[in-house]
Formats: structure tokens, sequence, C-alpha cells
């Protein structure tokens, strides 16, 4: 049996969950969220508690499945409750963001600037012109979306231009040496 898919998940307080068919829905001050269960898990709600058990006549598929749905439905119960979110920094002399709207505009030296537009329930804060707080409900969106920025202008190794990770610690090369044999 899964060690994580036996911890009971704790409904926070201001937080709804409804669980019909195989989909769960879970509703709290900072959003909305739905999820289809796997088949093999069964999902019950006790309390201020979430169980999740597995059908053992299914496979012994539904024990890796049991501790994931535990796991993702921890997810979106914090998620709605508080919220996810990933910094990320813009490193190189002219490189900057700003957002208007939902549209996060990002110049990083190419000879255009690059236009993102934030999929719904994700929010983009920028501070000081270089830093980029990506946040919302979804942890698995908000990680999607802080990748997507990311992947516009990886950090290259000799200078470390580029977007990065706020925890991120990109391994500088050396660059050539002058003049040596």
């Amino acid at each position: 049996m899964s060690r994580v898919g036996k911890i009971p998940v704790t409904i926070l307080q201001g937080v709804k969950v409804d669980i019909k068919d195989s989909i769960i829905k879970v509703e709290g001050p900072k959003g909305k969220l739905s999820r289809e269960l796997p088949r093999g898990v069964k999902v019950k709600v006790e309390g201020n508690q979430i169980l999740v058990n597995r059908d053992e006549a299914v496979s012994n598929k539904a024990a890796a499945l049991q501790g994931l749905t535990r796991t993702l439905i921890y997810n979106m119960v914090q998620g709605v409750h508080t919220g996810f979110t990933r910094e990320l920094d813009i490193v190189g002399v002219g490189y900057r963001a700003a957002t208007k709207g939902n549209v996060l505009t990002m110049t990083l030296g190419y000879s255009h600037p690059v236009d993102y537009e934030l999929p719904q329930g994700i929010t983009a804060k920028v501070e000081g012109n270089t830093h980029l707080v990506v946040s919302g409900a979804d942890k698995i969106l908000v990680g999607m979306v802080a990748a997507k920025i990311r992947s516009f202008k990886e950090p290259e190794p000799y200078q470390g231009k580029g977007v990065k990770y706020s925890n991120e610690h990109i391994i500088r090369k050396q660059g050539k040496a002058a003049g040596a044999k």
C-alpha cells in the first residue's frame, strides 16, 4: 500500500470539496480547480479530511496512482487556499519585462519584443523591470508558465544572460584565454 496515499488530506478553512462520479472539484478564495480521478482510486470526504483509497481488485498500478492522486488533491487544496508562486530573474543589459493586462512583454536582446499571453488563472507581477513573480492556484500550470517564460531566452553559460529561476545557479564557463599557448 502507498505510504503517501495513506496520509489524509486536511481540508483548510474556506475550502469546499465536491466529489461527483470520478471528478473532484475544489473551490477556495484563490480560485476553483477540478480534476478527473483515475480508475482504481476511490476518494471520500470524512469531516475535514479527504481519504484516498485504492480498489484492490483493479491492479498493482492503483497503488502508485493512490499516492499520485493524494498528492494532486493536496496541491489542489493548497492552491485554492494560498496559491503557488515561481520567481524568475531577467539578467542582461537592456533585458526587461512589463505586464499590460494578461500580456507579458519582454525585451530579451532580440530584434523584437517577446509578447506572451498568460493563461487564465495565472498572474505575473514585474518588480524592478527584471524580477518576475508568476502566481496562480494550479501548481502544474504555474510551473509550466514559468518554464515557458524561461524558454524564451535560457541563461547562457559564459555571461549568464537570459531568464533564470531566482533560486537557480548558473554554472559559468571560462571564456577564451587571449594569447595563451
